[in-house]
């Protein structure tokens, strides 16, 4: 796939948001496996704005696991290289167009401190980035559902399919995602608009019914059938449902041969208006990471598997984000029914 106009206008904005100026060092991080039209169209807006680019490109390491690793955010492909890590902490800006993305990779915060800002660039068709336009209010609507998130002590997620967790907040790590860096030693991904917290040890109980129209990104699946879920201690103890949905849940975590893959990870919500429910039927599942899928708007997020804030790290990974779901902060709705709480949703 070659790159377009269209594509290079879009990130030359995003990159705008994120402050490049004429004369910045701009580091474009890639591997062998990344996706040819992100790297392109990164170099060509970096380059558009006066940005002294260069390329890393890194081979994608093999795998040593016994089943596909999908959408962690947490790229093995730098495998501490010391020339790679010291050439981006000196950049002003590194563009990550890895397939896993740095957003957990163990060398994030050597890069950061160095001074770099990094986008993590999600490992989308490009046409995903063209069609989310920009919405200048998202930052202010994320940075209040964090504060929100931060100042409260106890979060539930209800439904009227059964789903009943909770989640105490004290102890874990809480972020908010707008897809633009917040200068020197900040990261963001693109696209954003989600807000989550990574709970402490000892934080999750309750129950957990996903249904069909709920989404497996893992899989890049909606779900056809109902999978239950039992949270005990943080940990899915018990995954039941008669459909198939539910047995590749089970195969898949299995496969890990470790606790952690089904402890849980982070929950949150989604807050990005433009970001669509239903476009995963419009892709192959090689062309989308999933990424608008985490952030449409008043979608639930829930996820299994490596939370550094409970000291847990593992491969196996499940993003589940729920529709239809109310999630509550100390009673205060944030989501009601799949719908943000009016001070949370875009102006009309």
């Amino acid at each position: 796939m070659t790159t377009e106009w269209r594509y290079v206008h879009a990130f030359r904005e995003q990159f705008l948001r994120c402050g490049l100026v004429e004369g910045e060092i701009v580091t474009i991080l890639s591997e062998t496996q990344s996706r040819p039209s992100l790297v392109e169209t990164a170099r060509l807006a970096a380059q558009s704005l006066g940005g002294r680019v260069s390329d890393v490109v890194v081979p994608t390491p093999p795998s040593t696991h016994p089943v596909p690793i999908r959408s962690t955010g947490a790229s093995q492909a730098i495998a501490h290289n010391p020339a790679v890590v010291a050439a981006l902490a000196a950049s002003d800006l590194v563009i990550d167009c890895t397939v896993e993305g740095l957003l957990h990779a163990p060398e994030l915060g050597r890069i950061l401190g160095g001074g770099a800002r990094v986008l993590m660039v999600s490992n989308e068709h490009p046409d995903t980035f063209d069609r989310l336009r920009w919405d200048p209010d998202l930052p202010r609507r994320v940075d209040l559902g964090l504060a929100k998130l931060r100042a409260a002590s106890v979060m539930r997620v209800t439904s009227a399919a059964g789903t009943d967790l909770r989640v105490r907040l004290e102890g874990g790590f809480s972020a908010g995602s707008t897809g633009v860096t917040a200068g020197p030693g900040s990261i963001a991904h693109w696209p954003g608009g989600l807000v989550l917290v990574f709970p402490a040890a000892g934080s999750v109980e309750g129950e957990l019914v996903l249904s069909p129209g709920d989404l497996n990104l893992t899989f890049n699946l909606y779900l056809r059938s109902t999978v239950r879920l039992r949270v005990e201690h943080d940990h899915i103890v018990s995954v039941d449902g008669d459909g198939l949905d539910a047995e590749l849940f089970r195969s898949y975590l299995s496969s890990f041969g470790d606790r952690e893959s089904y402890a849980t990870s982070h929950v949150g919500w989604g807050m990005n208006p433009s970001a669509r429910w239903d476009t995963l039927e419009l892709y192959d599942k090689r062309e989308t990471w999933g990424t608008e899928l985490r952030a449409f708007a008043g979608n639930v997020l829930y996820s299994t598997g490596a939370n550094e804030a409970a000291g847990r790290y593992t491969a196996g990974h499940f993003d589940l984000p729920m529709r239809n779901c109310t999630l509550t902060l100390d009673g205060e709705p944030v989501v009601v029914d799949g719908q943000l709480a009016p001070e949370l949703a875009p102006p009309t």
